[in-house]
């Protein structure tokens, strides 16, 4: 379980065997439903090859933490349906969503890669924190 960390910016950035993972963060208000308890946010994910190797997305691994502490994983195939192939120096970038129970929260996680020879490894997705703006009426 991933511990909440309240000092993340809604930003990070990771450098993994050449690979490197950019996230922004933002809170989706016309999504989310504060009344019924859902928050819900919105990130782009821009991965860069810094490598000479050519390498593709097979999978992805999140952490998603709510302001409670409670953790919830999602594994799956590729991103956004795509298994996208990164020749070197190319950069692919997609944007997603997720919903929380609680106005802040945090995310981190991992992508699984291959290089053209099979090797397979994982890259780091580094913690960004998830917060909506809170308001006073």
């Amino acid at each position: 379980m991933a511990e909440l960390r309240f000092d993340l910016a809604p930003v990070s950035d990771a450098l993994t065997q050449s690979i490197r993972v950019e996230v922004l963060a933002q809170h989706s208000p016309e999504n989310s439903r504060p009344v019924e308890g859902q928050w819900v946010f919105q990130y782009t994910v821009r991965i860069t090859n810094q490598g000479s190797d050519t390498v593709q997305l097979l999978s992805r691994h999140w952490i998603i933490t709510d302001g409670t502490g409670r953790s919830e994983e999602v594994k799956g195939p590729g991103v956004v349906g795509q298994q996208p192939v990164l020749t070197p120096g190319q950069s692919f970038q997609y944007s997603s969503w997720c919903p929380i129970e609680t106005p802040m929260g945090m995310m981190q996680g991992t992508y699984r890669m291959v290089r053209s020879g099979g090797e397979e490894f994982d890259i780091e997705i580094a913690p960004f924190a998830l917060k909506a703006r809170h308001t006073v009426h």
